[in-house]
């Protein structure tokens, strides 16, 4: 991954502004990542949180909070999704380095530190992914790779 993948994050526009729904997206290949899961926070928004406000308004009135307990739906469907409906798996970022790479390979400081956690049911990743939601979305944490890598192994190789 370039540089512009590694400091990819999921970072919506400041709160309750016209554009509080909306994920910032630089140029590039992240763009498409962001785009999909775009369409999950807009239907969360609109379709499936309780408020109040006309269908407009709920995507202006959005908060911080709201915000992430968005995204992390949005994740938690896609990946579930990607599972078959059966399973998905969550990577994150752990501990430091503990074992060097093999022969032939070079470390890359990331993907040697991640670690999948399983789940068998939606809500439990949901849970799981709104719990750690910094993971996916403070700057520098690799928030857009650590998805893709979700996505990839909930999906499963072989699929």
């Amino acid at each position: 991954f370039g540089c512009e993948w590694a400091a990819a994050h999921f970072r919506f526009h400041p709160s309750h502004s016209d554009l509080a729904y909306a994920l910032e997206a630089g140029k590039g290949g992240t763009r498409a990542i962001l785009a999909a899961v775009q369409a999950h926070v807009i239907a969360y928004l609109l379709f499936t949180r309780e408020t109040e406000c006309t269908h407009l308004e709920r995507l202006c009135r959005v908060g911080r909070w709201e915000q992430e307990q968005a995204l992390a739906t949005a994740l938690a469907e896609t990946l579930w999704a990607a599972g078959g409906g059966g399973r998905a798996i969550v990577c994150l970022v752990t501990a430091p380095i503990t074992r060097m790479p093999g022969e032939g390979c070079r470390a890359n400081s990331f993907t040697e530190r991640i670690r999948l956690f399983e789940f068998s049911e939606k809500a439990a990743a949901q849970g799981f992914i709104s719990d750690h939601i910094n993971c996916f979305k403070g700057e520098g944490s690799h928030g857009v790779i650590l998805f893709l890598y979700s996505l990839l192994f909930s999906r499963t190789l072989e699929r």
